[in-house]
């Protein structure tokens, strides 16, 4: 086995839109005779295993915010820019251009190249990027939330947008030019993020049919709406919320759709065959030639959980590339494999935590700490994650992970200092004789989250509480996310490794991605200030701020920094190793059989 130590320091911080983490197809044959003189590489099939299974062609909702989905969004849905395994930005000016037109206002353009279209033909222009903007700015949104709940009280949320929409906000109405293939946003105040606000969400013409408008009708609806006005809420405009219901959930599927608008590709590669719950088959799309190449025809995606079995897949050549659940146990097994693969292991910007809901038997803060008391997190490291990484400890900020500036000064004042080791009398005492129920949801095919669901329900279960095993199946637990239909959870959220937006994403009041209804004020009010500022160290300041308000509330309890490996065969060429929730596929067009 060829083995590499990814040493590279890297930081949670936040991204765009932060994505849930995973933590027997037919995959046809490896043919490299065909040949690609397009992307310069020799053509045939690469076989990739991912730990979820396929459930939505728009990742970019709630529900189909999962790992999974974004990778294929990926490789299907082209953008203005991607980030490189350097977490550096790097633009696709093949596709379009963004420029800044004034810094003050900060006023950004952006323009789609002539040529670039959908699969089935269509041009790829303003239009899809008007709703991409509807979608991403929350512009006719006028919900009130109820803060202690987070739930609405009056008013109406349109799009169920996963990301944050403070950013985008900040704009008004776009102005459209360049016939039809450009739009200009003026922002009202600087944005830290402004480079990776904006992407594309997806092809207007379909959700406007779909919707039973034209394609010309919904860019007028988008553009004549009023902005919502929570103080004055209006009567839910209809035409919007036909668009807005059918963009939630319209692309929800685990099998391929008869109708294909519902899958369309303005990317390198078109969906071809999905077998449910088992695999996907992509294949090069013809006409792409706007951004990145690709060097093989096809890529097979394989859904296996567990990580034996991966191994065993990458041993037999049944598949290419693997990124198991790491533990010391994989790794043992893929060295036993010798130079038939190459690994790469490294800190992900990912992380492993148990969140609290604060409605239900958690409406009680005394619950709430006491539950947290019961957490055995050193032990938790010291079982899965201890063997992988010797010097591992309790992840001690729900911001920051130990290689970002202020990760040593928030961890040092947030309140972490309490929850080291399970303290079994203190949670009995604030419990006062009460046995509560806690409902407790986590992958159950994911063995990290099975074990430390095990070692925190025998743990909570010595001060009284009777733990109830929620565990649903790798397909199964991101969409229960925020349903109400536990008490607590453990999943992983990994982020892209750039920019602040995804604080408020998952903290902020009401966001789609706040699946456990945080909601503070004070809190608010700092990531509101957050992301207009673009001096670093001020935003660190700001972060460390929110970092302990989240803790100070008993929100529940993050327990360690995740540890990425990755393992492909030795006959594959281009694979390299990323921190970030795009994996091993940030360069999938650099993937190459060798000859």
């Amino acid at each position: 086995m060829r083995f590499k130590r990814i040493s590279k320091a890297v930081a949670i911080g936040a991204t765009a839109a932060l994505a849930l983490s995973a933590c027997a197809a037919s995959t046809g044959t490896t043919d490299s005779s065909s040949g690609n003189a397009e992307g310069g590489g020799n053509g045939g099939e690469i076989r990739v295993v991912e730990v979820n299974a396929f459930s939505s062609f728009n990742d970019n909702t709630a529900k189909g915010n999962v790992d999974i989905n974004s990778k294929i969004a990926y490789t299907t849905q082209s953008q203005f820019n991607y980030i490189d395994n350097d977490l550096k930005i790097q633009k696709n000016e093949k596709f379009g251009k963004y420029e800044t037109l004034s810094e003050d206002p900060l006023t950004v353009k952006y323009t789609i190249n002539e040529g670039v279209k959908w699969s089935d033909g269509e041009p790829v222009n303003a239009d899809d990027m008007l709703l991409a903007w509807a979608i991403q700015s929350g512009h006719f949104d006028d919900a009130t939330l109820d803060p202690d709940t987070g739930e609405v009280k009056s008013g109406t949320t349109y799009f169920d947008y996963a990301g944050d929409t403070s950013g985008l906000g900040l704009t008004d109405v776009p102005e459209v030019g360049d016939d039809n293939r450009s739009i200009t946003l003026k922002y009202s105040k600087p944005y830290a993020d402004w480079e990776t606000a904006f992407g594309m969400m997806g092809a207007a013409h379909v959700v406007a049919k779909k919707s039973g408008l034209t394609t010309e009708e919904l860019s007028k609806l988008i553009t004549s709406t009023p902005k919502g006005d929570p103080e004055n809420p209006a009567k839910p405009n209809a035409k919007l919320k036909k668009v807005a219901d059918f963009w939630n959930t319209g692309f929800d599927t685990k099998s391929l759709p008869s109708d294909k608008s519902l899958y369309l590709s303005d990317g390198p590669f078109i969906v071809d065959k999905i077998v449910p719950n088992q695999s996907m088959t992509l294949v090069r799309n013809k006409d792409y030639n706007w951004g990145p190449e690709p060097k093989v025809d096809s890529i097979v995606v394989r859904y296996i959980g567990e990580a034996p079995a991966q191994v065993q897949a990458l041993k037999n050549g049944e598949v290419d590339i693997i990124a198991p659940q790491a533990s010391a146990d994989t790794l043992e097994q893929l060295d036993a494999l010798g130079d038939q693969v190459v690994v790469e292991k490294g800190d992900q910007l990912s992380y492993d935590h148990l969140d609290l809901n604060y409605t239900g038997v958690f409406k009680d803060k005394n619950v709430r700490e006491a539950f947290m008391k019961t957490v055995p997190r050193q032990q938790i490291v010291d079982t899965i994650i201890k063997k992988l990484k010797p010097d591992a400890k309790p992840l001690d900020s729900q911001l920051f992970v130990p290689a970002n500036d202020g990760y040593a000064e928030s961890a040092k004042n947030n309140g972490s200092a309490n929850y080291q080791e399970a303290d079994i009398p203190a949670a009995k005492k604030l419990l006062d004789g009460k046995t509560p129920t806690v409902r407790l949801m986590y992958n159950k095919d994911n063995p990290n989250r099975s074990d430390a669901y095990s070692l925190i329900a025998a743990s909570a279960k010595k001060a009284g509480f009777k733990v109830v095993d929620g565990g649903l199946g790798a397909s199964e637990w991101g969409g229960a996310l925020g349903t109400g239909t536990y008490d607590a959870t453990i999943f992983g959220w990994i982020s892209s490794g750039v920019g602040v937006t995804g604080v408020p994403q998952i903290f902020g009041t009401g966001s789609a991605s706040n699946f456990n209804k945080f909601s503070s004020k004070e809190a608010d009010s700092l990531m509101d200030e957050l992301i207009v500022t673009t001096d670093p160290a001020k935003q660190t300041e700001l972060q460390i701020k929110i970092d302990k308000l989240i803790w100070d509330s008993d929100y529940g309890l993050p327990l360690f920094q995740s540890v990425g490996v990755d393992a492909y065969s030795s006959d594959v060429e281009g694979v390299k190793y990323m921190s970030n929730q795009t994996g091993v596929w940030w360069n999938f067009w650099d993937w190459n059989l060798k000859k």
